[in-house]
């Protein structure tokens, strides 16, 4: 075992992410020595890969084993269901666990079914992607979808630990490491810009697993989202340690609220991290279009999500025919609303997030047509 980097996330929970290279030896530590029983609910395509932690956690407890349904398909109230009755059924009790491995859709649904088992059962992420490392597995938010939408069912439940090996990466699709860079580009917009510099300076081909800059990237995403989770955990809006108005854990749905759109509108054929680099250029375009960012900071958008080979529009993804009337629809019924209100983080700055509540159509639109069609390939439209 190597010694990992810590990035601790602090508050009323406090806890741990460990990222390094070979750490699956450290996990019973995490998991602790009172647990008796585990239960390892891993995306069922990586039962090969998830053989050595069964192994290791097989030598300290008596471990049951779940394959979960691929991608968003776990995500549904049927799988939840499923995983509760087998815990049911082996007798787990409030002081046993559960571990998971996988993607952020296994971390969301996994968390979940630990924070509803008993109330709240002891829960160790082990990510298995850049997307999950940097976002699902971090901060301790909980769910599934229902027809309606995505993660409308869910909870607040913070981890026990999170434990990013690196090593995870080397066999993951070079599409889905491409796509978890979408959260990571997100956060050098939000908080961090030298994220921003290390993508703009570094030839994409060289952001490879076991990289340096892909272990600088994975690190300074997840110091963000900790600083954030740490401040203002349950999205409540107070989060004076961030800065004066700033506007809390909201600040991490940067680009989410047409991503989800645009995600339930490709029944979730689209990657996550592709559908929110969509969103970023949209609400950098409407926040042009508020009067409240220049045109250099929304050209930023399109070459550094483009640069790392994200879509920038919405003419370069399957959901290309989607009307906006359509995807303002699915809009409207996201969590991210209140009421009647659409509520957007936008910029007025690079690392100035505010929100824009209730903007009028015309801005709405006038951003919808900007990322509506195909820019040119200097413009970093290009996959």
């Amino acid at each position: 075992m190597s010694e990992p980097t810590l990035i601790p996330v602090t508050g009323s929970a406090p806890y741990d992410v460990l990222v390094g290279h070979d750490l699956i030896g450290w996990l019973p530590g995490l998991v602790g020595s009172r647990v008796e029983r585990v239960a390892l609910l891993y995306a069922a395509e990586l039962a090969e890969q998830a053989q050595p932690v069964l192994d290791v956690l097989l030598a300290h407890y008596d471990v049951l084993g779940l394959g979960l349904p691929d991608g968003e398909d776990a995500k549904t109230a049927g799988v939840a269901a499923d995983c509760w009755e087998a815990l049911g059924e082996k007798g787990f009790t409030r002081s046993d666990a559960v571990v998971t491995f996988g993607g952020g859709a296994t971390t969301d649904l996994g968390g979940f079914v630990a924070a509803t088992w008993l109330r709240g059962v002891r829960v160790v992420h082990v990510p298995t992607t850049v997307l999950a490392m940097v976002d699902a597995a971090v901060g301790g938010k909980t769910g599934i979808n229902t027809g309606a939408g995505k993660n409308l069912v869910g909870s607040f439940y913070e981890p026990a630990a999170v434990l990013c090996d690196l090593d995870l990466l080397d066999t993951l699709p070079r599409a889905e490491l491409v796509a978890g860079l979408g959260e990571v580009v997100k956060c050098g917009f939000i908080a961090d810009p030298e994220i921003l510099t290390l993508v703009e300076q570094n030839d994409p081909e060289t952001i490879v697993p076991g990289s340096a800059v892909l272990t600088e990237l994975i690190e300074r995403a997840i110091r963000v989202k900790a600083r954030v989770v740490a401040a203002d955990l349950k999205e409540s809006g107070t989060a004076s340690a961030l800065g004066p108005g700033h506007p809390g854990r909201e600040v991490l749905n940067y680009g989410h609220t047409l991503g989800h759109a645009i995600e339930k509108h490709s029944g979730y054929a689209i990657r996550h991290g592709e559908a929110v680099a969509v969103g970023c250029v949209y609400a950098a375009e409407l926040a042009r279009a508020a009067g409240l960012l220049g045109d250099e900071i929304v050209a930023r958008h399109r070459t550094a999500f483009g640069r790392v080979g994200l879509p920038t529009d919405i003419g370069s993804t399957s959901v290309a025919g989607t009307g906006f009337d359509e995807l303002i629809g699915t809009i409207r019924v996201d969590k991210k609303a209140r009421g009647s209100q659409l509520r957007f983080l936008v910029l007025r700055g690079l690392a100035e997030p505010m929100i824009l509540a209730g903007p009028d159509e015309t801005q709405l639109r006038s951003a919808y047509e900007a990322v509506s069609a195909t820019h040119a390939e200097g413009e970093g439209a290009e996959r």
